[in-house]
């Protein structure tokens, strides 16, 4: 084989080292978890099990639906301050009216989500802050959560324990849930047209436009999703509880912001990965406590060992970024 010039050797090696950056931007999310696994199979062997995953992560599938509803939105370029209180909401109306008036508790659910999707078209009629809107509609939904249930209890309707409470064979239920959560959300807006169209609104919204399709619309499903993907957060959370709080999704919204950036995702550009972004829930999962806990680190010291995680991650993605430029 003959000698490639010089020149071209060199163009050669600089779109193979790029595209081996690009690879391991990818792949850091599914390496970001990997690295917690082995450190958890080290301390602590018996963990790695069906029952020890069945226990470990047994609350990563609600924080992933949140994560899931904040990409939506982070897609758009906003950002959702509301996500954790709107779970406590959705919550404490799973746990009351859902269980003791269903048809009253749909009609509040999709109505909660017709409001999210209100949200998107209030932020981009008025050219709004999201963050600006979004804080002011946490205490709203934190609020309405008070009112539906004003102190600790309630309790989630029987088939909704039933089906999170569910125990396959061989791989644990949140494992199987989170690659169905990842599968559907990925073909949904990474193989479908319209998931180009509502990407392309974050990434390059004036060529959507010039394109013919509506930024109103696109901006409202956005944010429509969320409220969706919300609501289903919210009702696994109280299926897994079984009972409610108005303050049980707080935590929730600084997690699923960082599941998204942990997971690949970008806050302008309309680069989101929902696969990554679910791997990134999960990686959140088992470092928030079982992890931390195994390396016997004090509860009040878990928050910042979690932020010290999470810095770690987003510092290797900036070195290959620039390894990437």
């Amino acid at each position: 084989m003959p000698a490639l010039p010089p020149a071209n050797a060199a163009n050669y090696s600089a779109r193979e080292t790029a595209r081996r950056t690009r690879l391991l931007r990818v792949l850091l999310p599914a390496l970001s978890l990997a690295l917690v696994l082995l450190a958890i199979a080290w301390l602590n062997p018996r963990a790695i099990s069906y029952f020890g995953f069945s226990l470990m992560l047994n609350l990563a599938i609600p924080i992933a639906l949140a994560t899931i509803a904040q990409m939506f939105v982070i897609t758009g370029n906003e950002l959702d301050l509301s996500i954790g209180t709107f779970v406590g909401f959705v919550g404490c109306v799973t746990a009351t009216w859902l269980r003791d008036a269903p048809l009253l508790g749909i009609a509040v659910l999709l109505g909660s989500i017709a409001v999210y999707a209100l949200l998107g078209a209030l932020i981009y009629l008025r050219n709004l802050p999201s963050i600006v809107v979004t804080l002011g509609m946490s205490f709203v939904w934190q609020g309405l959560a008070i009112l539906v249930l004003p102190k600790p209890g309630g309790k989630a309707p029987d088939w909704l324990m039933a089906i999170t409470g569910f125990k396959p064979p061989f791989v644990p239920f949140p494992i199987i849930a989170a690659l169905l959560i990842a599968a559907v959300v990925h073909f949904g807006l990474m193989r479908t047209s319209y998931g180009a169209v509502l990407r392309g609104s974050g990434g390059n919204p004036a060529a959507i436009g010039r394109a013919g399709w509506s930024l109103l619309r696109t901006k409202m499903v956005l944010f429509g999703m969320a409220g969706v993907f919300g609501v289903l957060s919210g009702m696994t959370l109280i299926g897994i509880t079984t009972s409610a709080d108005a303050n049980i999704g707080n935590g929730y919204t600084l997690l699923a912001i960082a599941g998204v950036i942990l997971g690949g995702g970008e806050f302008m550009g309309g680069r989101v990965s929902p696969v990554g972004a679910v791997i990134g829930a999960l990686t959140l999962a088992l470092a928030a406590s079982p992890l931390l806990t195994f390396m016997r680190v004090p509860p009040d010291w878990q928050v910042a060992a979690n932020g010290a995680i999470l810095i770690i991650v987003l510092a290797a993605r900036v070195l290959i970024s620039r390894r990437e430029a």
